[in-house]
Order: C-alpha cells, then structure tokens, then sequence
C-alpha cells in the first residue's frame, strides 16, 4: 500500500501548522556493532510534539535531541584515549505509521565535543533539523525509533603539545534496539482528527490570516499535497524537480526520478546525486525457462536532463589528501546503453531480481582546490565508463557499472525492495577509471592528478528511485497520485546514505 504523510525538510511553522506541546523523553536500550563486536548502548531521545492534529496539518517535531551513553566498554572500542575530543553525529530512522500506512523519516543531528573520560560512561547529545510531518488522513499517528547510526571522530584535546593525545581513526556504527524493547521503540503517539486544520475556524483559510501568506508553504500546494489514505515520502518539498517528460510515450513508457549518494574512496567522502530524470521503454516479458518458474522483464533506459542523457550537475566538496578542501561540479553523462534486467520467480513466493547496467562516464568541471579555481578544461571527463563486476560479463562484454536491486512479496504483507515500477534502492560497488582531457589552456596535463586523487575501485552507490509514472495514462484515477496533469513523476525520492 502507497501511504499517508509528506515527510517535509525542517522549516519554518507557518499556518496550517500544528507546533509542539507534548514533551516526550524516551531512553530506549540499543546494540551497536563496534569493530570488535556489538556493545550495549543506552540512547535517550527528547523532542516536543503536538497534543492532536488535523488532517493536512504540519506536524513540527521541536527541541528534539538524541542523547548516546556509551559504556566504558564501548568508549574503549574508540581507540582514544583520555582527554581526547570526540565529536559525533547521528542519523536517527524514525518509523511513522497510521493504518496500515508507513513512512520514515531520519533525524539528523551533531553533538558538541565530549572529552573522553579516565574511566565511566561518555555521554554524546546531538540536535539538529528534522523533517515535519503532514498526515493525509485521520487516526492515530504514531512515531517510533528505529535504527541508528552514529559516526564518531577523535582528536587530541587543547593543552601542552607533549600532552596531547594521538588523534585515532574515525569509527562508524550502526544499532538497532535491543530484543524487548517496551512498545517497539514508540516515542509519541498523536491524534489526527478528519475536521477543519487544528486551530483554524471554519471556512476560513491559512491565506486569510494577516500576515501569514509569505510564510505559507509549500508553493505549490496541488504537487505536494499529501492524497488522502495515501502516503509519499518526499526529500525537500521546495527542491527543484527538474523536468521529466517522455516524448510520445506509450502505455509501455514509465518515468520516474532517482537520486542518491556515491562514495569516492580515496577522498573518503560522498557526493550527492542530484535529482535526475530516467524514461524508462519497457519491453516483452519472456519466459526465465521452459518450466516457466518466472519471468524476464527487460527495460530500456535514458536519462534525461535538458534534451541531453546525463544527470543534472551538482556540486561536491571533499578534503583533498584529508586537509584540503576541494570543490568541483560533477556530471554523470550517458555513452551508451542502460538496461534494465527485472527476473520475476514465483515460487515459494514472488521474488524479483533486478540489474540495471549503464554506461556512464564522470564528467568534472568549475574545479577550486582550497578556493583557488583549477582549470581543467572544457572536456575533463574519464577514459571509459564507470565499471563494476557483471554476473554475466558473456552477455554484456561493455564497459559498464551494474546497480543491484532486490524485492518480495509475500501476501498479505506489502511487498519490500526495488521494482521498477514502485522504485526503491539500488547498490552498486564501481572503479573509477584514469581521467582524460584534463589540462589547462596553455597546455598543462592534469590527468595523473586527478586521477590518483580520483580514479579506483570499491566506491560504494546507493541510489533510490521513486514511484514511476505512466504519463500516457496520467489522467487516469490510477495514475493520480504518481502522475503530474501532465505526465511527470509526482513522487520525489529522497536520498539515503
């Protein structure tokens, strides 16, 4: 089932919003994988929320912190020793349901530096922005926490040089509650009433109260509005969607938006991938064997930006050789073919692997290094495309990375993973290869730069696709709620690390 909220980024209250008076404080027990094993970790979370709420209203999470105690067996795993500086940041998954409705949304925060003690706990509270929340329907909403990830970097603390301690490694966890936990984590519970926006008299809209129609948001109210019974999760609801049309598209044409982050290793940082439009032609089924155990979906993909096959440009920031800070406007640019390969089996249950291989190379322009520009010309770009390994190298011998996505469905629950046409993530491990066309004006080669700071293997991609439309049937009941009037993509993805 399509669910029942818009997960909105932080923002300012403004009509229609429904602000925090129910104070919560829930100390949750969690286990988080240290290097050397999992360890016991007590996490307390805070924040204020609204008595009730009525449907269309914005839910504003307030004053909320997440606050992790680790054990002295726990401090242990980070290599630091007393008196160091810990500085942390968490990523929190809040699961909301109302119904059978589900959404998440992650609670970001950072946590003022800690020093490290002799012996006893150390304990870490980060605060941050997090998305509100709009109900599209009535009932009882409720919020809980789930996983949690926290990443923490050490450095040696102020004082005399021949004191300080050694700067240690970062160290990265992920933890999950502990078996047993009382209500699953819940930290609120908050009624939604079907009647007129909470606080607001009848007949009367939020654009008639002085003074609030600069505040009101979102702009456009028709696109984001969440439809009743239903859900869609959102990134930033004042992003910019960039345009995602299909020409003359059949009943078999799809379009759908994706983003995404992908690691570069040897800057030990991520970049984002921006909000990029795929059309997607999908082709004939045919049986996987003669027992017809499943079938093969094939799909052919472009994406589309401007009328050219690339993603829209974006800008990512990394420390060069971990110091220096370096910017670049970074484009992913179609060269050849990008299949899609869903294989669908039915028994015991419905499973569906599926593989996407795109030719793409990495195209880098607008370079600053320490905030003096690097002009590498107008064609800096890779040799060849990105690669990863095919589990088929026979059938596709090309240059091409392979984005793994895996789903099920065992009724009566809602089926879990990718499918094309409802999205979801996409992995992939790919080598960056040597660049090319690199240089300045007056004839200087920066190819062997940018390739030992760039080019390598083992850098992760997650990519998260969104919903996919029909535009030729985006005047359809069906397509309602994924289709714009005009046939684009409604829902928007938002990006996962």
């Amino acid at each position: 089932m399509i669910a029942a909220f818009v997960v909105l980024a932080a923002m300012v209250p403004a009509a229609g919003t429904a602000l925090g008076a129910q104070e919560v404080e829930a100390e949750l027990p969690y286990t988080c994988a240290f290097p050397s094993g999992p360890q016991a970790v007590t996490v307390r979370v805070a924040a204020r929320f609204p008595d009730s709420a009525a449907k269309g209203e914005t839910i504003v999470p307030a004053e909320v912190t997440t606050t992790v105690e680790l054990p002295e067996a726990a401090v242990a795993e980070l290599d630091a020793a007393p008196g160091a500086e810990v500085r942390a940041s968490t990523e929190l998954a809040v699961a909301l349901s109302q119904g059978e409705a589900r959404a998440e949304a992650s609670w970001r925060g950072t946590a003022q530096p800690a020093t490290v003690p002799a012996e006893g706990p150390l304990v870490l509270e980060s605060a941050g922005d997090v998305p509100s929340v709009t109900p599209g329907s009535a009932g009882e909403l409720s919020l809980r926490a789930s996983t949690l990830e926290v990443a923490f970097a050490m450095g040696p603390a102020s004082g005399p040089a021949d004191s300080e301690p050694e700067p240690s490694e970062p160290v990265s966890v992920s933890c999950s509650l502990a078996e047993g936990v009382p209500h699953n984590g819940l930290l609120a519970t908050i009624p939604v009433t079907a009647g007129e926006e909470h606080g607001q008299a009848e007949g009367q809209s939020p654009s008639d109260e002085p003074g609030e129609s600069a505040r009101s948001e979102p702009k456009d109210p028709e696109r984001y509005a969440p439809p009743p019974g239903r859900l869609r999760v959102d990134a930033d609801a004042h992003q910019d969607a960039p345009p995602c049309r299909a020409e003359d598209p059949t009943p078999a044409t799809l379009t759908a938006y994706v983003t995404g982050y992908s690691n570069v290793r040897k800057l030990d940082g991520s970049s984002l991938i921006p909000l990029s439009c795929m059309v997607i032609e999908q082709g004939i089924s045919v049986p996987l064997d003669e027992n017809f155990s499943g079938l093969r979906q094939p799909a052919e993909v472009n994406f589309s930006y401007e009328g050219r096959r690339q993603t829209p440009p974006a800008k990512a920031t990394f420390l060069t050789y971990g110091f220096v800070p370096t910017t670049a406007t970074m484009v992913l640019e179609q060269v050849g073919r990008v299949h899609l390969e869903a294989d669908l089996r039915f028994a015991p249950y419905l499973n569906v692997i599926s593989r996407i291989r795109a030719s793409l190379v990495l195209r880098l322009s607008d370079v600053k290094v320490n905030g003096v520009s690097l002009d590498v010309g107008s064609d800096c770009r890779t040799k060849t495309p990105l690669t990863s390994p095919d589990p088929e190298p026979d059938r596709f011998p090309e240059d091409h990375m392979v984005l793994h996505g895996y789903s099920y469905h065992i009724p009566p629950d809602n089926a879990v993973g990718y499918m094309v046409s409802s999205g979801g993530p996409l992995t992939s491990e790919i080598t960056i290869p040597a660049f090319t066309g690199c240089g300045t004006s007056d004839g200087e080669d920066l190819n062997r730069l940018l390739t030992a700071s760039i080019s390598g293997p083992g850098n992760y991609v997650k990519q998260i696709q969104g919903q996919a439309c029909t535009p030729a049937e985006a005047a359809t009941e069906n397509m309602k709620d994924f289709c714009t009037p005009d046939g684009q993509p409604l829902v928007i993805p938002k990006p996962e690390r």
